[in-house]
């Protein structure tokens, strides 16, 4: 007797779910938030943005949730002593990536600082980083870049005012091309945007690039989770994604050629003069060994710099301005904090963020509210282990809600409320009660790129902050809508509405 084909599938479904009880049950595996259904496991829970998603369900369920993304075990992290032991007692067991497509593309087949797996090439890109391109050593030696650029910023935006009227400024991309030029000067020793721009041409396909790396980066992709469906789903966004690592490799390495060949024809104090640039420091290593420092991987790294410190950076002054906007009374006091400590007949230095306490305090509420990263960067143990006492299996992503732990009214007193006086009380950085501020992540794997956003948003916001007047462009407030993407960027890029401060004009005009 033949036996139905629906039997079949009953049988499987049966074996399935038993296992899966089974295994739970012996393991002790965290909760999951409802029924994980066959192959899409709680897929079918996700709803943009993904943070907020993930918070409502660990507010319903408990701060540790064990869900099947797809073929993927994940663990979702949602509170500060959690993070904390994952960070400290697992911090080695989840230093680990997970391999998705992007990392295959655009992280050179997962070998760069971003999407290498832990172990001694790792190490060693993430001690190249920290040593030889941002350490406090060599981000000091860049400072007149970051001076040269703010400043820039503020003469333009001087200039364009006509007497005592406002004029409205696209702060999106102001802090966007503010960034950029940033990163790039300290890369590559060019500027793409403003004033004394050399290479118009170079500077377009550098723009479409970066932001087509912004897009596609944050783009969906089904078969990372649902490898049934990987030649369905994916081939077209694979396919984009090899276009465009070979327009990046190319422009990239079109800039390490134009260093290699000027290299012989510098005088010798190009060094003590602190005008190397991260690109010629990489070539110095590559001379010295150069079987590991490969042109690969001086692009990989160059390239992780740029993506992983514009974007960041300038949507936290973005998000910044538009909390000031909506909060004018905090704009009054962050100027007179700076009046009172530095006046007005001088601009305000990096060395002068330490004496502002309030401006500090108004940066990190707006990492508070809205990180950069609202999940931290994925992980994935290495091998079996525990967290809050429950079993976490080899190969599972873990995923912690920054987000959901900065507006946890559980930690934060009234947490959706902007107040930057919160962390008068704190040291920049400190955290207290476990980890209750992680806009950088934390451990092996946390942003090393930390000091030198500190820097640049602390410059730009006291600058904008000191030398101009601010307001809304209508009596409407500022829309605070959180837009999709890896940065959390704004639904609705800000305009805003600027002019020179009645007791700066005499001194801006003499810039």
């Amino acid at each position: 007797m033949e036996i139905p084909f629906y039997l079949y599938v009953l049988l499987f479904l049966f074996l399935y779910f038993l296992t899966k009880h089974l295994v739970q049950t012996r393991k002790r595996l965290p909760p999951s938030p409802a029924l994980s259904l066959p192959i899409i496991g709680h897929l079918y829970l996700f709803k943009k943005p993904l943070h907020r998603t993930f918070a409502k369900l660990s507010n319903q369920h408990g701060p540790l949730l064990f869900m099947s993304f797809g073929s993927r075990p994940a663990l979702l992290v949602s509170s500060p002593t959690l993070a904390e032991e994952c960070f400290t007692k697992n911090d080695i067991v989840f230093a680990n990536r997970p391999r998705l497509l992007a990392g295959k593309h655009l992280g050179y087949n997962y070998t760069t600082l971003v999407w290498a797996s832990y172990g001694h090439h790792w190490r060693n890109l993430r001690r190249i980083a920290s040593v030889e391109l941002l350490s406090s050593n060599r981000l000091q030696m860049f400072y007149g870049i970051r001076v040269d650029e703010v400043r820039s910023l503020i003469h333009r935006l001087s200039q364009r005012s006509k007497g005592d009227e406002f004029q409205t400024v696209d702060m999106k991309s102001t802090f966007f091309e503010l960034t950029l030029n940033v990163l790039m000067r300290m890369i590559a020793g060019k500027r793409y945007y403003g004033e004394k721009v050399a290479e118009l041409e170079g500077a377009s396909k550098f723009k479409k690039i970066v932001m087509e790396s912004f897009q596609l980066s944050g783009a969906t992709n089904i078969g990372d989770f649902l490898p049934v469906l990987k030649w369905v789903g994916s081939r077209g966004l694979e396919k984009r994604l090899a276009i465009l690592q070979r327009k990046r490799d190319k422009f990239m390495q079109d800039l390490i050629e134009e260093h290699r060949r000027s290299r012989g024809d510098r005088d010798p104090a190009f060094e003590e003069r602190g005008s190397k640039t991260m690109i010629d420091v990489l070539l110095s290593l590559q001379e010295a060994e150069p079987e590991y420092y490969t042109d690969e991987i001086i692009r990989g790294m160059t390239l992780v710099l740029l993506s992983a410190g514009t974007d960041t950076s300038a949507g936290t002054m973005e998000w910044t301005m538009s909390l000031l906007l909506n909060n004018p009374e905090t704009l009054v006091k962050a100027q007179a904090e700076i009046d009172n400590h530095i006046g007005q007949r001088k601009l305000i230095e990096e060395s002068d963020i330490a004496k502002l306490p309030y401006l500090r305090g108004i940066i990190n509420e707006t990492l508070r509210m809205y990180p950069a990263a609202p999940l931290l960067p994925s992980h994935e143990s290495s091998e079996e282990c525990t967290l809050g006492g429950y079993h976490v299996p080899r190969g599972t992503l873990i995923l912690v809600n920054a987000w959901a732990i900065h507006n946890d009214p559980k930690l934060w007193v009234e947490p959706r409320k902007f107040n930057p006086e919160r962390f008068q009380c704190l040291d920049q950085g400190e955290r207290k009660d476990g980890f209750m501020l992680l806009p950088f992540g934390v451990g092996r794997r946390s942003c090393p790129g930390e000091g030198l956003a500190m820097r640049i948003v602390g410059l730009a916001l006291g600058s904008l902050i000191q030398c101009f007047e601010w307001k809304r462009i209508g009596k409407e407030m500022v829309d605070m809508s959180e837009g999709t993407g890896l940065t959390m960027p704004k639904a609705q890029p800000l305009l805003a509405m600027c002019r020179p401060r009645s007791t700066m004009v005499n001194f801006l005009s003499q810039l």
